[in-house]
């Protein structure tokens, strides 16, 4: 197997590693007011997009050190995002990426299997920090300018004093089965179109499980039982933090009434023949693996 995959074995038991999982490097959001030192990198963004370096061995973030000839006041505009191993990381909305040779914007989808892990991981959760210091920059109530706070991580309206933290959307991916059986969707109208699970978004009023059993009926027309939770995961492609449920359909009819506007295809697969292959990114891919090894939680 090959390091792409992650893929660690241990007494014929296979283990994946998410793109949250960095150890044995250490991340730390504790919110800090620190200046940015020579070794410490710099974070810059577009929509979709992240400034970075292609290397032989994986991807590189410009530090402060490498930004020395072009800081023209930077370190004063920077926002402390977070650290790992000691290392800080900042927005740095004001950099001008142009004249830094070597580094360019690359899309954002690039960190679902850079390497060095513990850097991609960085480099998307920075993302999903830069898109909400982006969408909050005006008061929602007033129209003033936000302030930033200088003990946690929050925007305040200097006029009016609304608050805003950062906002994390609740979702749960969902693998629905049957006996020796797993469904399997792909999703309308998105430029990802590999085999995923059965996923929505938690609504004001229901408990998370209520959201499983409304999802399922909403894309598949399926009614399911025995829900129980398996992991969570930060997921900050889409800013959110997901949450991993395997439930069983409720009585033996798999007859699926397929949600179009979601979904362009849902089917059942017996466990032998499930088309997916492993891969580190992602909570769906754990799971699915998970059912194909007989370990899912009963």
């Amino acid at each position: 197997m090959t390091l792409l995959f992650m893929q660690i074995y241990t007494r014929k038991r296979m283990v994946f590693i998410m793109i949250q999982d960095i150890a044995p490097h250490h991340y730390d959001n504790t919110y800090s007011l620190l200046p940015p030192r020579p070794q410490d990198y710099a974070l810059c963004y577009e929509p979709h997009k992240a400034f970075l370096r292609r290397e032989p061995d994986g991807i590189a973030f410009p530090t402060f050190q490498d930004l020395a000839s072009h800081d023209h006041g930077l370190r004063e505009h920077v926002t402390y995002l977070f650290s790992i191993d000691g290392r800080r990381f900042y927005l740095a909305d004001h950099l001008d990426p142009l004249p830094l040779s070597g580094f360019a914007m690359e899309n954002t989808e690039i960190f679902r299997l850079a390497e060095p892990q513990h850097l991609a991981f960085a480099g998307i959760t920075g993302y999903q920090l830069y898109q909400w210091y982006r969408s909050r920059r005006f008061c929602g109530s007033c129209g003033a300018v936000m302030k930033k706070d200088g003990k946690e991580r929050m925007l305040y309206c200097p006029d009016c004093g609304a608050v805003e933290y950062p906002k994390i959307s609740p979702a749960v991916i969902i693998a629905v089965t049957h006996k020796n059986r797993l469904l399997l969707s792909k999703y309308a109208g998105r430029s990802y179109k590999k085999y995923a699970l059965l996923a929505g978004f938690v609504e004001i009023g229901e408990t998370v499980e209520e959201t499983v059993k409304r999802e399922v009926m909403e894309e598949v027309g399926l009614s399911v039982t025995n829900i129980r939770y398996y992991k969570s995961q930060p997921w900050s492609f889409s800013g959110t933090v997901l949450m991993g449920f395997f439930c069983d359909l409720d009585g033996d009819d798999e007859t699926i009434i397929l949600d179009e506007n979601e979904l362009s295809l849902a089917e059942w697969f017996d466990r032998e023949s499930i088309p997916v292959s492993p891969s580190r990114d992602s909570l769906t891919n754990e799971m699915i693996m998970t059912f194909i090894q007989g370990r899912a939680p009963r």
